[in-house]
Formats: structure tokens, C-alpha cells, sequence
């Protein structure tokens, strides 16, 4: 059975960092392009980033302040986010689109992607 878990999220003060988690079951990352997307209220889903085994992409969103990386050992994927901002407060998630092992042009397209993990909430505030 394929499963995304994310976990990480939490209440940060504006300036603050986080690592969100996203830990996998069910098939390889080998195998698999993972990305990040999130979703504030009100607003459509954003695509953040996505790592494959040849290649990495970063949407706009990531303004040099959102890092993936995954660690094929435990099948687990990261978004580190740093100097957080009010804006950056939405609900995170990975989803993974395979068999692949690039991102390619259509990563930001959340259609793609076979599978959803239930989402990590990031709450920015002072």
C-alpha cells in the first residue's frame, strides 16, 4: 500500500525555519519524482518544488528560501523553509508522480502526480 506522511509543520514566528518531512511507503524514490506543493485558504494549489533522481525544479514560490532534498536510505523527502514569512502559512504537501526519475517541465502540474500525503499545516505568526 503507498503511502506520503508528512509531518514537520507547526506554529513558527515570522524569520523562523522549518523542516517538513515526507516519509514514503509503497515504492522507492528511486523510482519516483517527489515534489511540494501547498495550499492556502482560498487559494489554488502552488507548486513549491520537486526532486528526481536526475534533476531538481523550483517554482517561483521557493524564492531561494525553500530547499528539497530526500534521502533514498530511509524514502524520505524534505522541504527546508527558512526566514518564514506570514504568507508562507498554508497547508503542505507531497505527492509523487511516477514511474519517473526526472521532474521535468510539467512538475508544477498537480494532475500529474499518482499520489497525495494528507498534508502538514505551516501556521506563520507573531
Amino acid at each position: 500500500q503507498v503511502q506520503l506522511v508528512e509531518s514537520g509543520g507547526g506554529l513558527v514566528q515570522p524569520g523562523g525555519s522549518l523542516t517538513l518531512s515526507c516519509v514514503i511507503s509503497g515504492f522507492t524514490l528511486d523510482n519516483y519524482a517527489i515534489a511540494w506543493f501547498r495550499q492556502a485558504p482560498g487559494k489554488g494549489r502552488e507548486g513549491i518544488a520537486c526532486i528526481g533522481t536526475i534533476d531538481g525544479k523550483y517554482g517561483d514560490a521557493a524564492e531561494g528560501r525553500f530547499f528539497i532534498s530526500r534521502d533514498t536510505m530511509q524514502n524520505t523527502a524534505y522541504l527546508r523553509i527558512y526566514n518564514l514569512k506570514p504568507e508562507d502559512t498554508a497547508a503542505y504537501y507531497c505527492a509523487a508522480r511516477g514511474p519517473s526519475t526526472n521532474c521535468g517541465p510539467r512538475w508544477v502540474f498537480d494532475n500529474d502526480y499518482n499520489y497525495w500525503g494528507q498534508g502538514t499545516q505551516v501556521t506563520v505568526s507573531s
